[in-house]
C-alpha cells in the first residue's frame, strides 16, 4: 500500500445550511483496475457493512464508515445481455469504462474513511487517470449549498470561474481527462457575463449560464442545481434526461490519481473549499470581477497572464 498521509480535511466556511443543518456531500470516484465485485469487497473488508446486489447497477455496499455505497461499471450504455456475447462485452468495456464508486451525502469529515479505501483498493491493483490515454478518471464532489438563494450562488460560481485556470494549472490535469471532452474549460463569454456587473435575480443567473456554457461537461457543473431551482426554465433549453437535478453543486474537476502515493481525496476536497473561502469575501469577488474586465480590455494579454495572476490568490486562499 502506498504511503499515504492525507492533510487534514478542511472545514467548509459555512458549515451550515441557512435552515441550520451540517452540509454534507456526495462523493463519486472513478477508478480502473478492478471488478466491480472486488471493489465491494475491499469496501466492506476496510469501512465494514454489507455487500448487496444493486440490479443493473452491479452492487452496493450498505452501512459502511462512509455511508452506503453504489458500486458499478460506469456507463449507461453498457447493458449486461445474457449469453457469451454479453459476457464478453462487458469484460471489453472495463479496458475503458471505469468503475464508479458514489457514496450517499456524508459529512465532510468522512472524506477520511474514503481515503482509507482507496489506499486498499491501489494495493489491490486499482489504476487511476494517468493508467492509459483513455482512462479519463475523475473525481466528483457534490457539496450540499448553503441555500438555493442568489447570494449563497453566485459567489461560489463567480470565484470558481475566476480562478478556474490557475486551479486547473495547479492540478495539473491529465492529458486524457482535457482530451475528452469531459471537464471543459468555461468560455470566456460566461466570466465575461459574471464580472459585467450586477445579476440582478437567480433567473438571469440560470439564463446567463444557459446561454454560454449549456453543458455539464465542465470543471463545475452547475446544472444539476439550476434544475433543482428552476426545472422549467432549464428544460426549456437542454435535454434533462441525463442531469439528476439537486442542491449541489457539481464539482468534477479532480483526477482519480489513486495510484500516486502523494494524492488523495482530501487534498481536492480542500481546494474545493479553497473557492468557497474566495466565495466568503465579496471584496475579493469584485476585485477580481475587476481584474477579468481589465484582462479582456487589453490588447496585449494572453489566457496564461490571467493564470499567473490569479494563481498567487489561490495561494494566499491555501
Amino acid at each position: 500500500m502506498p504511503d499515504r498521509t492525507p492533510p487534514k480535511i478542511a472545514e467548509l466556511p459555512r458549515p451550515d445550511t441557512r435552515e441550520g443543518t451540517p452540509r454534507r456531500v456526495g462523493v463519486e470516484i472513478e477508478l480502473g483496475g478492478l471488478e466491480e465485485r472486488r471493489v465491494a469487497e475491499i469496501a466492506a473488508d476496510t469501512l465494514g457493512g454489507e455487500i448487496g446486489l444493486g440490479g443493473e447497477k452491479g452492487f452496493v455496499v450498505q452501512g459502511s464508515a462512509a455511508g452506503d455505497l453504489e458500486i458499478y461499471l460506469d456507463t449507461a450504455l453498457l447493458k449486461r445481455p445474457e449469453g457469451w456475447l454479453g459476457e464478453s462485452l462487458h469484460s471489453v468495456a472495463r479496458t475503458v469504462v471505469p468503475v464508479e464508486i458514489v457514496t450517499s451525502p456524508i459529512a465532510p469529515a468522512d472524506i477520511a474513511a474514503l481515503d482509507r479505501l482507496l489506499g486498499a483498493l491501489h494495493a489491490a491493483g486499482a489504476t487511476g487517470t494517468a493508467s492509459g490515454l483513455f482512462a479519463g478518471y475523475g473525481v466528483h464532489f457534490n457539496p450540499e449549498v448553503v441555500s438555493t438563494d442568489l447570494s449563497d450562488v453566485q459567489p461560489v460560481l463567480s470565484a470558481y470561474a475566476f480562478c478556474e485556470d490557475a486551479l486547473r494549472r495547479e492540478m495539473e490535469i491529465d492529458i486524457a481527462r482535457r482530451a475528452l471532452p469531459f471537464v471543459d474549460p468555461y468560455p470566456r463569454a460566461l466570466l465575461d457575463g459574471l464580472a459585467k456587473g450586477v445579476i440582478p435575480d437567480m433567473a438571469a443567473l440560470i439564463d446567463l449560464y444557459l446561454e454560454r456554457a449549456p453543458s455539464r461537461n465542465h470543471g463545475l457543473d452547475m446544472l444539476c442545481l439550476f434544475a433543482h431551482i428552476d426545472r422549467d426554465r432549464v428544460a426549456q433549453k437542454l435535454d434533462l434526461s441525463s442531469i439528476a437535478a439537486r442542491p449541489t453543486f457539481h464539482y468534477r474537476l479532480p483526477d482519480c490519481r489513486i495510484d500516486e502515493p502523494d494524492w488523495s481525496l482530501a487534498l481536492e476536497w480542500n481546494r474545493w473549499v479553497r473557492i468557497e473561502r474566495i466565495a466568503e469575501d465579496s471584496g475579493l469577488v469584485r476585485e477580481l470581477a475587476r481584474e477579468w474586465r481589465a484582462h479582456r480590455d487589453s490588447l496585449t494579454s494572453v489566457r496564461g497572464d490571467w493564470t499567473r495572476k490569479v494563481a498567487a490568490r489561490l495561494g494566499d486562499v491555501a
